[in-house]
């Protein structure tokens, strides 16, 4: 758990993101997924078609950034890092438990512990 606001969860996720690929983790190993406003890679991406966007992520060669609405089609990786950055609770306990499931080894969850805390009735 990374303790940031709401707005600033996206940038706290990118710095977890970038210490792992400091300590070593390859970048085809992390899965980022958003709550609220999409990253703006992914937003960069989808522009270029849902194939193209889903086509990278079948690649497993790059950090893969998704929204909560589409993380279910998202495979397992490594590592998830899971930004709290907005969005209706329904919609972080599903984020969440998605990133549950698709982290083999590390799930890192960025933003307000409070928040996180109501909606999985965990002790983060």
């Amino acid at each position: 758990m990374i303790p940031a606001t709401v707005q600033g969860a996206l940038d706290a996720a990118e710095e977890a993101v970038d210490l792992l690929l400091d300590s070593g983790r390859a970048p085809g190993d992390v899965l980022v997924i958003t709550t609220g406003k999409p990253h703006p890679w992914a937003t960069h991406e989808l522009s270029f078609g849902e194939a193209s966007y889903w086509s990278l992520h079948d690649a497993a060669d790059d950090v893969f950034y998704a929204d909560a609405a589409v993380a279910a089609r998202a495979g397992a990786r490594p590592v998830v890092v899971v930004a709290v950055n907005g969005g209706s609770e329904s919609v972080s306990v599903s984020a969440l438990a998605v990133a549950q499931s698709k982290a083999t080894a590390l799930l890192i969850v960025c933003g307000d512990p409070q928040r996180i805390d109501s909606v999985t009735d965990t002790g983060v």
